[in-house]
């Protein structure tokens, strides 16, 4: 536990009554407090067509906060491949580590980020394209990596070894993260049916590579810390509407917190998405601290990737501080 790192995800949900650019502003404010807190990395999400989410252009956004700090890592948490083109990756992503050399990161994923009718305007592929994810993954490896007799070639980002990590949800990604010899990050934060298993087989199948000697995983989990539980318990109702949204197929931008979600939400609405959030850490320092000790006695994960869909900034940077400082707590007990 005592070499545990702690990181952030940030879709920079935009909150009702705020715009777009008041939402990555406060970004880079969360990104400037939590590099002073001791996080280790700072990775945005790429998704499309939500009003709720301003995370679309990820390379942009990787930039402006690289440009606003100056020693956490930044990157992508993740990059949806199949949208994009290996080349066109490896140039974007060659180009930040000649600006920010060492300190960028390519998470990669497969899934769409968005909806089928969104995908297609990307110009994705409905049948071949997550199929082709290893060969991607491989492309990007060879235009970042030495690359030599090759008559296409990245630059910048030949020799850069800009560091892949595979993303994932299912057995399918830990599987290729393990064959490949890469850390592996589970976004457990919305999806929990598969975590132990897929770490597992992640372990298990593991192959030391040139990128990689051991394992190294990455669990993703909603945090909503607070000074006390009640407070926590209400600001927490904002992440509860954002995905119930997600369940109803009418995604809305982040709401304030209310005192109570009976009159939004059905029971069976609100089964599925307390199921869907279970790795949620709420609650005040003490009992973080108990949810996140549990976590890693369970999980055994190398780092923990905090998400926190909170709709006053302050009170998700305070979050943030009280998460670093229980495990703080936990490391030198």
């Amino acid at each position: 536990m005592k070499n545990v790192k702690l990181s952030v995800l940030d879709l920079v949900a935009v909150g009702e009554g705020f715009t777009a650019g008041e939402a990555i502003q406060n970004s880079v404010h969360l990104a400037q407090k939590v590099e002073e807190l001791g996080y280790e990395r700072y990775w945005f999400a790429e998704h499309h067509n939500s009003a709720s989410i301003a995370s679309s252009a990820t390379v942009l956004l990787i930039g402006k906060i690289a440009e606003h700090t100056k020693t956490m890592r930044v990157g992508s948490g993740g990059i949806m491949l199949p949208n994009h083109k290996p080349l066109i990756v490896a140039e974007q992503f060659g180009t930040l580590d000649a600006m920010y050399p060492g300190r960028i990161d390519l998470g990669v994923g497969r899934a769409p980020g968005t909806d089928p009718t969104t995908a297609e305007a990307l110009g994705r592929s409905p049948y071949g394209a997550p199929n082709n994810f290893p060969e991607d993954v491989e492309q990007l490896q060879t235009y970042l990596g030495a690359n030599e007799g090759a008559r296409v070639h990245a630059f910048p980002g030949e020799n850069s070894n800009v560091p892949i990590y595979i993303l994932g949800s299912s057995l399918f990604s830990a599987e290729l993260a393990a064959q490949m010899g890469l850390p592996y990050a589970f976004a457990s934060h919305f999806a929990p049916n598969y975590l132990e298993q897929a770490l597992q087989l992640y372990r298990t199948q593991f192959k030391p590579s040139e990128y990689l000697d051991k394992p190294y995983t990455i669990a993703c989990v909603n945090g909503m810390a607070a000074d006390t539980n009640e407070e926590a318990e209400r600001m927490v109702t904002s992440l509860y509407q954002y995905f119930l949204g997600i369940v109803k197929g009418s995604p809305k931008k982040l709401m304030p917190a209310v005192d109570s979600m009976k009159e939004i939400w059905t029971m069976n609405e609100r089964y599925a998405v307390l199921e869907a959030l279970r790795y949620t850490f709420k609650g005040g320092p003490e009992k973080v601290k108990n949810q996140l000790q549990s976590f890693l006695q369970i999980t055994q994960v190398d780092e923990i990737m905090v998400t926190s869909h909170i709709y006053e900034p302050a009170e998700r940077v305070h979050s943030y501080e009280i998460i670093m400082q229980a495990l703080k707590e936990l490391q030198e007990n």
